[in-house]
C-alpha cells in the first residue's frame, strides 16, 4: 500500500490562529467523523500538565481499534453511550491516539514519581503528536534496552490481554480458546496463556497460522477453513477479542461452569450502528441465565499493570510483535492499514 503523508496545516479549519516556535508541536487531528482522510497534521500549542499529569515528548505511539472507532464515530450507538469520547458530529478530543512511549518533558506540581528525562510508556491523551499529556498513575518506566517502538506497543494491548487472562480464572493445564489471536491483544494473550501454563487454541486466518504457532499456540483453528463454533469442542474459557459472533454461537464452545471473556473491537465496515456492542451488551444482560460466567474487563492501564507487562518482556516470557511502523506524517496510512488490511499484532507510529 502506498503511504500518503499528511500535509501540515498551520491553521486548520475551525481553529484559532496558532503560534509558531518552540511552544508548539505537530499533532494528528480531526474536526469531523470520517475515514482516515479526515486526519490532518497540524501544529498546536504544546499542552501544559495539571497537578497530576505529565507532559511526554512522544517518541512512538501505537494504533488501536478504538482509534478508528473514535475517528469514524462508530458504532454510532457509542456516540450516545460514551460521551467522554464521542460527541454527535465529532470526537470530544480532536487528536487521536492513546498509547505512547517517550521521555518526560515536564511534570505537574503534584507529581513526585516522575521527573524530566525519565523514559516512560503508558496511556495518554492525543498521543499521535510530538507532545502529549498522561496521568502520572498511567505510566511506567521503560525497561533498560527496550526500544520506544516496543514499549509503545504495550499499554492498551498488553493490559487488555493481562486482564482478560486474569478473568478466565484458569489454573495450569486448563484449556482456553482465543478468538482473534493474531491481533494486537491476541498476540499478547496467546503468550500470557502459555506463561500461565494453559492449553491454548488460537483462531486466526490462514496467513497467521505460523505466527501464533511461533508464539506458543498448542492448536490453531483456521477460520477460513473451519468454524470454531461448529467443531463440537468446548473449553474451560473462551476469550473473544473480535466481537463478530453471536452469543448463541459462543454458547456452544464455553463449557458449563466455564467463563466467556469479551473484549472485541469489531471489524471495520460491519455493524456500523451497533457493532460489537450487540454482543457485549447482550451477553452482559443474559449472563444470569447462562450456564457459564461472562466477564467484560475494562482495560485501563495503571502503573502496576504496565510494570507487570514490562517485567514479562524483560524476563523474555513475552514479546511485542510489531507488524509495521509509520512516521507521524503517515499516521492516516497507519490507521488505514490497521483498519482495513487486517494487520497482525501491533502497528506503531514513530515520532521524529
Amino acid at each position: 500500500m502506498d503511504a500518503h503523508p499528511l500535509e501540515e496545516h498551520e491553521n486548520p479549519a475551525g481553529s484559532a490562529p496558532l503560534t509558531s516556535g518552540p511552544a508548539t508541536g505537530r499533532v494528528v487531528s480531526q474536526s469531523r467523523y470520517g475515514g482516515p482522510e479526515v486526519l490532518e497534521l497540524v501544529r498546536r500549542p504544546r499542552p501544559t500538565p495539571d497537578s497530576a499529569q505529565v507532559l511526554v515528548r512522544v517518541h512512538a505511539a501505537s494504533v488501536n481499534a478504538r482509534d478508528w472507532h473514535v475517528m469514524r464515530g462508530e458504532p454510532r450507538l457509542a456516540r450516545l453511550m460514551d460521551r467522554t469520547a464521542f460527541a454527535l458530529r465529532r470526537p470530544r478530543l480532536p487528536v487521536r491516539g492513546t498509547d505512547l512511549a517517550g521521555v518526560v518533558e515536564a511534570v505537574g506540581a503534584g507529581v513526585t514519581r516522575w521527573k524530566p528525562g525519565d523514559a516512560v510508556f503508558g496511556e495518554g491523551v492525543g498521543t499521535f503528536a510530538e507532545y502529549a499529556l498522561a496521568s502520572a498513575d498511567q505510566l511506567a518506566g521503560i525497561p533498560a534496552g527496550m526500544p520506544f517502538e516496543q514499549a509503545a506497543a504495550l499499554p492498551l494491548a498488553a493490559t487488555t490481554a493481562l486482564l482478560c487472562l486474569d478473568e478466565t480464572g484458569l489454573t495450569p493445564g486448563r484449556e482456553v480458546l482465543v478468538n482473534g489471536a493474531s491481533g494486537g491483544v491476541g498476540t499478547f494473550a496467546v503468550q500470557l496463556a502459555k506463561v500461565m501454563g494453559l492449553h491454548v487454541t488460537a483462531v486466526v486466518s490462514t496467513r497467521n497460522v505460523p505466527l501464533v504457532r511461533s508464539l506458543g499456540a498448542d492448536e490453531v483453528v483456521d477460520y477460513t477453513v473451519a468454524d470454531f463454533t461448529s467443531t463440537g469442542r468446548d473449553y474451560a474459557a473462551v476469550v473473544d477479542l473480535v466481537g463478530n459472533r453471536r452469543l448463541r454461537e459462543l454458547r456452544c464452545v464455553v463449557r458449563p461452569g466455564g467463563r466467556l471473556v469479551l473484549s472485541g473491537g469489531g471489524t471495520s465496515g460491519q455493524g456500523r450502528t451497533v457493532g460489537p456492542l450487540r454482543l457485549l451488551v447482550g451477553a452482559t444482560a443474559a449472563a444470569r441465565f447462562l450456564p457459564f460466567e461472562v466477564a467484560v474487563p475494562q482495560a485501563v492501564p495503571t502503573t502496576t499493570t504496565l510494570e507487570r507487562a514490562a517485567n514479562l518482556i524483560s524476563s523474555g516470557r513475552m514479546k511485542p510483535v510489531i507488524d509495521r511502523t509509520f512516521p507521524l506524517p503517515e499516521a492516516a496510512a497507519a490507521v488505514r492499514y490497521l483498519e482495513t488490511e487486517h494487520a497482525r499484532a501491533k502497528v506503531v507510529i514513530t515520532v521524529g
